[in-house]
């Protein structure tokens, strides 16, 4: 690994942490994920951090500007909708490019719909879930209480 892929690693922890107790102090954030290849342990260089907001009100966390003021300098590239999820893109001062997707909490209930399973099966750590309404790492992907695996 270069000390470059070490040094983005390294700033993508510090993010998913500020992220993690951004998620502790807003109410209506539930569930905290991280997903795609951060998650996996496969990022590379040009990978983007990718994370996922369950919350009971999407809208307004989708629409704040709490990201750039949160994150001095952070460039907000584009939004996107994906069924009910909610893309916010930005760019970092350093290059590393976040995508905050936001979902209410029903986009992770079983039984899991297409895009969710594809996501989920491609990787996701939980950084936030205080109510235990998410997926269990080391059951993947299950959700909490599901009585039997996924088909």
């Amino acid at each position: 690994m270069t000390a470059r892929l070490k040094g983005r690693r390294r700033e993508a922890e510090r993010l998913l942490g500020r992220l993690t107790r951004w998620g502790e102090g807003e109410p209506t954030v539930k569930v905290v994920l991280l997903v795609g290849s951060y998650a996996r342990g496969s990022e590379r260089l040009a990978s983007d951090l990718d994370v996922m907001i369950l919350s009971d009100e999407v809208d307004r966390l989708a629409d704040s500007e709490w990201f750039p003021r949160e994150f001095h300098g952070a460039r907000h590239l584009r939004d996107g909708d994906w069924g009910p999820v909610r893309e916010r893109r930005y760019r970092l001062r350093s290059g590393l490019q976040v995508e905050l997707d936001f979902a209410p909490v029903s986009w992770a209930a079983v039984p899991l719909d297409t895009g969710t399973r594809r996501v989920l099966e491609d990787g996701h750590r939980v950084l936030y879930d205080p109510s235990s309404v998410s997926l269990k790492p080391s059951r993947s992907p299950l959700l909490v209480g599901a009585p039997d695996p996924l088909p």
